[in-house]
């Protein structure tokens, strides 16, 4: 009798543990497509180094993410971005560094990016 209610509760608890792992697997992702192109042209930057940091409630960037290179046409994406906030940053040779925070919350997300020519820096000396 006491061996049969541990198996019962074993299988219970396996069950239990099974049912709340499909509840996590249930979280929405979606699919983030980021453009990026010039600011003065619209012309596409290829190769732009395109970084995505999911962020917490506090706006707290937060460990992981995933880094991607833009194709030919200036274009990337990233399939399973958890719904919530994501940190979108862009670095590209010759243009000014972007970043902003983006709420993700539908299956299909497309971001557009417009790099900036570096602004000439101030100098007291001549």
């Amino acid at each position: 009798m006491r061996s049969r209610r541990r198996l019962l509760l074993l299988v219970l608890a396996a069950a239990l543990g099974a049912l709340a792992g499909a509840a996590g697997k249930d979280k929405p992702n979606a699919t983030v497509k980021i453009t990026v192109l010039k600011d003065e042209n619209g012309k596409p930057v290829a190769n732009a180094h395109v970084v995505l940091h999911p962020v917490d409630k506090k706006g707290q960037q937060e460990r992981g993410g995933v880094e991607l290179k833009t194709n030919q046409d200036g274009e990337c994406s990233y399939t399973g971005v958890p719904y919530g906030r994501l940190r979108v940053q862009v670095i590209a040779h010759g243009r000014q560094t972007f970043g902003e925070d983006y709420e993700i919350n539908q299956p299909e997300h497309d971001v557009v990016i417009k790099l900036k020519l570096p602004q000439d820096q101030l100098t007291i000396y001549k």
